[in-house]
């Protein structure tokens, strides 16, 4: 059986990304990074319950430790000192909720794991329509990442599948409902572990979704 990798946050664009996976493979596993975020660990509960929920078994699972991205700071998602802000509507200014050069170490990691199992594809739910800003989303990175692996590897048969990076939100919800994934069990917001805030860019693209898709969000907020 093909093995593939699917990297999930434990958001709801990996979310979706871990449920065509399934659909479509047998041989399934799940990595989950932890870069120091202000809400890893919530993440790191949806990554288990939603492995959990697809019955990806504890063996096939990796967290790996980037907590040094944390001290390279530079982001309001990892950096203390910078305030998770309050979304202002679409905009192609890259946010300071970037995280330099995050992705890349990110499927670099990935790729080195996908080396040792035998994995030929990684799933990465990279959204580029409602993330316009952040460079590490566009198709044309991926695109050149594909082409370092197959430089830069042994194995020159793994590749990076974005499923969901040209999709509205409102898509990617509508994509979950066929699927029948568990929203309830995935985590978007960047600055709250208890009720997401409903007011950061993640909860507002994500809260936006799923009232554009007709679909009631499942998980609490604050505000919205």
């Amino acid at each position: 059986m093909e093995k593939v990798i699917v990297l999930l946050s434990g958001g709801m664009d990996s979310l979706v990304c871990a449920g065509l996976a399934t659909r479509d493979y047998q041989d399934v596993y799940a990595l989950h990074m932890n870069y120091g975020q202000k809400t890893s660990a919530r993440e790191r509960i949806s990554f288990d319950e939603i492995c959990d929920f697809y019955k990806i078994p504890r063996e096939k699972r990796k967290i790996i430790d980037m907590t040094f991205l944390k001290q390279i700071g530079g982001s309001s998602l990892t950096d203390e000192s910078i305030e998770v802000k309050t979304f202002k509507g679409d905009s192609a200014v890259i946010p300071d909720s970037y995280v330099p050069f995050r992705n890349s170490i990110i499927l670099s990691l990935a790729v080195s794991w996908a080396e040792v199992v035998g994995a030929q594809k990684l799933f990465i739910g990279a959204n580029h329509e409602d993330s316009p800003g952040y460079p590490d989303c566009r198709p044309s990175y991926y695109e050149a990442f594909n082409k370092v692996i197959l430089e830069g590897t042994k194995a020159s048969n793994i590749q990076i599948l974005t499923p969901v990076i040209s999709m509205k939100k409102r898509d990617i919800v509508l994509k979950g409902k066929e699927l029948n994934v568990p929203f309830e069990l995935s985590w978007s917001c960047y600055k709250s572990s208890a009720k997401a805030c409903g007011q950061c860019d993640s909860c507002a693209l994500r809260l936006r979704g799923f009232k554009e898709a007709g679909i009631t969000d499942p998980i609490d907020y604050h505000s919205a």
